[in-house]
């Protein structure tokens, strides 16, 4: 071997060295865990789904029943909160696999399946599986007729609906559905609603929810009840995020804070009525178009269409509606409410609307500062029905029957005491018809979803040159009193609310 060869020779090894030692640098081993990652990072990575429930983009920014529970969780590890929310199913257990989010947080159920290759928390509230068909056409009367005269059903693939199928199926062999990948319950849901598809498996408070923009939505049979919903995480020995989340719900839970925010995002859904519902959605259409500028103007700190659902609930949005007992116009109001604000012609649709604006506003500032921001609003909306003083009677009731008297769901189930001798004996106002009061609220809560459900129904239709400019993720980084959305969150963003 020549001096060259040699030369060559140690180069090759002496770069071979240098390598393996730069390998050798940049490779160690993290001992730390998951908690003490998340924390020395600063953030928690939360996946979930764009859709009402758990996760959209609402008048005051992100919100949804997860995005909440998610946000108060954050705050107890001490960090900020990064929600990465997806447009399908398909779209969000992959990235807990690869590691890009720490936890999924969707309204998800618990599945064998799930719990195989993922770890669940624990249970924040149950949901039934319902089967749903388009109202006015055949209802199915048992399993059997799934598949009658070539009806077809179609569930998400991967689904707990697909699951449920394939379980029925041990029992009825030739039943047949579509598993379909690139969508959602929502989408299935409205395909039902438009007469598309005959069938779908969806959970309960889904459906009531999309009620509300689609009433012709009806449920055939109930498939499965009682169902545990939860967050998941990937699985591991590592308990430190895990036994902090047991934790963190134990003490929701046994605080009320849980039930208050259930009572929040789905509380108004209990009952539903198909024709108001449906008479409602025409006069979105029909009518809201032409006061929707006065409701804006006189908004304010309020949600417009807060004002809009109050307007509806009142007079139906007709500026002449008369009562018996002599309150008129739009916003309904007595003529010494009217006067107190300076109204002073109820009949002319921009005063009324300033007129119960304003007198809102005063209920509002009247409410005890015990009571929780998100649920002022409902305890101003009954003072605006029954009066202050019959409202505060409530919640002395409430209170002296162990109840919490700062908590919407306790107080809406002492309203209809009030019409009750037994009880408005004991309260400083007396009578009033209190069971008005819980409909009324409860009703301008149902109208103030439908109208969120229509604006976000215009908002999703995206052309296909603006999908192609953005993926499915869009990542929104919140901290206590601040939003900042990505580039990508802000495509997407203008794309949904234009």
């Amino acid at each position: 071997m020549n001096i060259n060869e040699i030369k060559r020779q140690l180069q090759l090894l002496a770069g071979l060295i240098s390598m393996l030692l730069l390998t050798a640098c940049e490779w160690h081993y993290d001992n730390r865990t998951k908690l003490e990652q998340i924390r020395d990072s600063g953030v928690l990575r939360v996946g979930t789904l764009n859709n009402q429930l758990s996760y959209y983009i609402g008048f005051d920014g992100p919100t949804g029943f997860d995005f909440e529970l998610a946000t108060r969780f954050a705050d107890s590890l001490g960090v900020k909160l990064e929600m990465q929310p997806a447009y399908t199913l398909s779209d969000l257990f992959p990235t807990l696999e690869r590691g890009d989010v720490d936890i999924i947080a969707a309204s998800l159920t618990i599945t064998e399946n799930r719990m195989e290759h993922f770890r669940p928390g624990p249970a924040y509230y149950f949901v039934s599986q319902q089967l749903v068909y388009k109202n006015g056409h055949w209802r199915p009367r048992n399993l059997t007729e799934l598949n009658k005269d070539g009806a077809r059903i179609a569930v998400v693939e991967g689904s707990s609906h697909a699951i449920t199928l394939e379980n029925i199926q041990h029992e009825f062999q030739d039943l047949t559905w579509d598993s379909i990948k690139d969508t959602d319950d929502d989408e299935l849901l409205k395909k039902v609603a438009d007469g598309q598809l005959d069938f779908t498996i969806a959970d309960s408070v889904e459906i009531a929810l999309i009620q509300r923009t689609h009433p012709t939505i009806t449920v055939a049979i109930e498939l499965a009840e009682d169902e545990p919903v939860a967050w998941f995480m990937k699985k591991s020995q590592d308990d430190s995020v895990y036994a902090l989340m047991i934790e963190f719900f134990g003490e929701q839970n046994q605080s009320g804070k849980l039930a208050a925010l259930a009572e929040k995002y789905f509380g108004h859904v209990d009952s539903f009525d198909f024709v108001d519902t449906r008479a409602f959605l025409r006069a979105i259409n029909s009518k809201l178009p032409n006061w929707e500028p006065l409701f804006k103007k006189y908004a304010d700190e309020f949600d417009w269409r807060l004002l809009a659902a109050l307007s509806y609930q009142e007079s139906h949005w007709d500026p002449l509606a008369v009562s018996p007992t002599g309150v008129r116009g739009m916003m309904m109001l007595t003529l010494p409410t009217a006067q107190s604000m300076g109204v002073t012609n109820r009949l002319n649709p921009e005063h009324s609307i300033r007129g119960g604006a304003q007198y809102l506003r005063k209920m509002m500032n009247r409410v005890p500062d015990s009571i929780h921001e998100h649920e002022r609003i409902w305890f101003a909306l009954a003072s605006y029905n029954i009066g202050f003083g019959h409202m505060m009677d409530a919640r002395h009731l409430t209170k002296a029957q162990g109840g919490n008297p700062d908590a919407w769901v306790d107080v809406k189930q002492r309203l209809p005491l009030l019409a009750n001798r037994q009880y408005y004996m004991q309260t400083r106002y007396g009578y009033a018809r209190g069971y008005e009061a819980k409909n009324y609220v409860e009703n301008i809560r149902r109208y103030y979803q439908s109208i969120i459900g229509h604006e976000q129904n215009k908002g999703m239709v995206i052309h296909s040159e603006e999908a192609d400019n953005a993926n499915d993720w869009q990542t929104i980084k919140v901290t206590r009193k601040q939003t900042t959305v990505d580039k990508t969150a802000i495509i997407i963003n203008a794309v949904i609310t234009e």
